[in-house]
């Protein structure tokens, strides 16, 4: 009687697949062991970076940068407080009493220097002034001295004789007149400055002046206001009708512009000192 038994040994053997030729692309290669031809070694990619960083490196540079200046600024902070964390509480205010006491000193010295400040400048302000003031009255003084030429407004008196003789009373009447009238300066025939000092003396052919001899025609440049000093020639009995009843001729001239050149030569002091001021 056959066996009902199937006999798995002659089972006909399983069809063998091929394998796939086509690569699997989704894998990734392996990385290059450095031994091979153009592959970057480790020093070369460190170069690379240095030299060309990319953004995130840079991006990662200036948090660390930030992060590390945090720091270094809030260990400082902690070490300013530690150094008052170990005070107790009168000492923390014996500190802050110094710094008020400090404080004020300072604020002390910088108020004393602000007034010796404006006080030296008050000070500066008032010798200016006091100087340019002094200035000037030595320059008036120089001018009624005779001792320095000068220019302005003023009139011409020429006087030139023709029936008689000047004489030296009114050329004297004359100069009083005029120096009443405001004359600042004046001067005979350019070359004599008149000044409160000034003589005058008959001589032959002139009359002397200052010791210099003089002949006509006389003329006196005087500085002053124009009209004033003409109103002062010609009243009533004055210089000029005084003037031509010695013979003589008067011509007043009134002009914008006078420039007296000659000076006075002042006389040296024996006796006078100069007193110290108070």
């Amino acid at each position: 009687m056959p066996d009902p038994t199937p006999d798995l040994s002659a089972r006909p053997p399983a069809p063998v697949v091929p394998a796939d030729p086509t690569p699997d692309l989704s894998a990734d290669p392996a990385p290059p062991t450095g031994d091979e031809p153009g592959a970057p070694v480790g020093r070369d990619r460190l170069v690379r970076a240095l030299t060309h960083p990319s953004r995130h490196q840079v991006v990662v540079a200036v948090l660390l940068a930030v992060v590390g200046f945090a720091a270094m600024t809030q260990v400082q902070a902690q070490s300013d407080d530690a150094a008052y964390a170990g005070y107790r509480e009168q000492d923390l205010i014996d500190v802050l009493n110094g710094l008020t006491d400090t404080t004020q000193r300072a604020q002390r010295e910088i108020t004393r220097l602000e007034q010796a400040k404006a006080d030296l400048q008050s000070s500066s302000e008032a010798r200016q002034a006091a100087l340019t003031e002094a200035r000037k009255q030595a320059d008036t003084l120089d001018i009624l001295a005779g001792t320095v030429p000068v220019t302005g407004p003023g009139i011409r008196v020429t006087i030139d004789e023709t029936d008689g003789a000047v004489s030296t009373d009114s050329l004297l009447d004359m100069i009083q007149e005029l120096r009443g009238a405001g004359a600042e300066a004046m001067q005979f025939n350019g070359q004599v400055r008149v000044v409160a000092s000034t003589s005058f003396e008959d001589g032959v052919g002139g009359i002397y002046v200052d010791d210099q001899l003089l002949e006509p025609p006389y003329v006196l440049d005087a500085i002053g206001e124009p009209t004033t000093l003409h109103g002062a020639m010609v009243f009533r009995e004055g210089p000029i009708e005084q003037l031509e009843g010695d013979g003589a001729t008067v011509t007043v001239d009134e002009l914008p512009s006078l420039d007296i050149k000659s000076v006075a030569t002042p006389e040296d002091t024996q006796f006078l000192q100069p007193v110290p001021p108070q």
